[in-house]
């Protein structure tokens, strides 16, 4: 795509980037499309919507339970809303997406589309009108599901969802983001649309889990580093990346950098409470996951998840700015003490740190030490968990640290609603901290409870705020663009003049 020697390659190459680019948006721009689709080989009947009573309750059942481990609900439902009317704001590093109504509205959602329609947005990410869908919707991971997993979750979005006739607000792409043929390159570049095969040489346990991993649960949409193109990095499976304001880590079994010393039991018991003492508790989107999704699956697929991730290939560092430096987080992570004191300031001296360190102290006194006590232990419960031993500050990345204060968390579990208020400026925030309150909190509980190592500086909280890193994609693929449009002129204006010249060369 490097190669602009053609004009006619030129063109394609900016068209292709265009398409590549929009490769990080989720949900579609017509409250039409859904969240569903099938390889060219499938079977999926070609029907038209049902009406209510035509499926099994067992059929209807089924399909629930596979949405249920789609996660389709945190997406396509916004807070307080109707289950699965869509109009929930996303951001994305190429702007805003507004999830779709996928109801079986017949008007406003997907109550229109025959079963191969559905299968075809599922699998293959287009939708019934023929347009592409943007693969931040993970057909690329549905696309291994099978024809009676696609049946069952047809029967239930069909018969087990109320439809709901409320449109949804479009989504408005910036130019070139918002070119949906294009889709058409980047998925003859990076779909692999072939169904699930299981590995014969695997358990039935395993198998089971690889299936859901990397199909219903698609794990790999948020924990796999992207390429230049939004293409997920495969040699990177699961190392790690940032999705919006949170950092998704590295949940491969590497001891240092990943999930490595964590047992099977762990796992399980992280999927279904989004805790693990002394180790992780889910926030942002994975406690998002945990509420809608994991916890209700049944023991089983859990434990076949966890057997499954617990072989796949450990990889350290990502190789990215946000990997791990070496083991000194990890030292770190596993040393620190609560102590009865109030910490000592450290650094370059007194006079250095003190503004800072002070300031961020302050913040901490007033903000969090009622809830996580005044050396940062936490509550005797572990309801309000200690800052020692804890991912958000002790990980390889501090934007976890930097979006838990700006957003807060809200987990639901069997065993209870698990919630730290927002100090950003959402709605119901307690407070509105500034950038630099935040960036100072932030080095503060670096300092002296988890990774000091890390720093953050107020315009990194900004970042955050924003809704995380933005793509320089729309950058490239407008100088792309813009460079095979140059291509072309150029080669027209050249023709025009070869031809003046042929044109007076005949008069003489």
């Amino acid at each position: 795509m490097t190669s602009l020697a053609r004009a006619l390659r030129a063109a394609s190459a900016s068209m292709l980037l265009s398409g590549a680019v929009v490769a990080s948006a989720q949900a579609a721009d017509t409250p039409s499309a859904t969240a569903a689709a099938t390889p060219a080989s499938s079977t999926v009947a070609d029907t038209a919507a049902p009406q209510n009573g035509r499926f099994s309750p067992s059929l209807v059942e089924q399909g629930h339970y596979l949405a249920t481990a789609s996660d389709c609900i945190a997406c396509h439902t916004v807070a307080g809303g109707k289950p699965m009317a869509g109009g929930l704001a996303i951001a994305s590093p190429v702007g805003t997406i507004v999830a779709s109504n996928i109801t079986p509205s017949t008007t406003n959602g997907i109550g229109n589309y025959t079963e191969q329609q559905f299968a075809d947005a599922l699998r293959k990410g287009v939708r019934a009108d023929g347009a592409n869908l943007y693969p931040a919707m993970p057909y690329t991971a549905y696309a291994t599901l099978s024809d009676d997993d696609i049946h069952a979750l047809y029967a239930y979005f069909m018969q087990g969802v109320a439809p709901v006739d409320q449109p949804t607000a479009r989504t408005h792409l910036p130019f070139p983001m918002n070119i949906r043929m294009s889709m058409k390159f980047w998925n003859a570049l990076f779909l692999n649309d072939k169904p699930y095969v299981a590995d014969p040489h695997q358990s039935e346990q395993w198998n089971r889990g690889r299936y859901l991993v990397d199909g219903a649960a698609h794990c790999s949409t948020c924990h796999t580093p992207r390429g230049v193109l939004m293409q997920e990095k495969l040699d990177l499976s699961m190392a790690g990346a940032q999705v919006g304001p949170w950092y998704a880590p590295n949940i491969t079994p590497d001891a240092a950098h990943g999930i490595g010393t964590w047992s099977q039991a762990d796992l399980v018991t992280y999927l279904k409470t989004g805790r693990l003492p002394g180790k992780a508790q889910a926030a942002g989107s994975m406690a998002e996951a945990i509420t809608h999704s994991f916890r209700y699956l049944n023991d089983a697929d859990v434990n076949a998840i966890a057997v499954y991730m617990k072989s796949i290939p450990a990889i350290g560092s990502n190789g990215s700015e946000d990997a791990i430096q070496g083991a000194a987080a990890t030292s770190r992570f596993d040393q620190g003490k609560p102590s009865n004191a109030l910490p000592a300031f450290r650094g370059k001296g007194f006079e250095a740190g003190m503004a800072g360190d002070t300031r961020g102290a302050v913040v901490f006194s007033a903000n969090c030490a009622s809830c996580h006590g005044y050396n940062g232990q936490g509550s005797s419960d572990g309801y309000y968990p200690s800052l020692f031993n804890n991912s958000a500050t002790a990980g390889a990345n501090p934007n976890n640290l930097l979006a838990t204060i700006l957003y807060g968390v809200d987990r639901e579990t069997a065993s209870g609603h698990v919630f730290m208020p927002s100090f950003g400026s959402q709605p119901g925030a307690v407070a509105n901290l500034s950038n630099d309150d935040v960036a100072a909190l932030a080095n503060y509980l670096l300092s002296h409870y988890g990774n000091a190592t890390q720093k953050v500086a107020a315009a990194d909280v900004e970042v955050i705020r924003q809704g995380g890193p933005r793509s320089n994609l729309l950058t490239l693929a407008r100088v792309g663009i813009g460079a095979g449009v140059a291509v072309v002129l150029i080669v027209i204006v050249l023709l025009g003049i070869r031809s003046r010249r042929k044109s007076a060369q005949a008069r003489r």
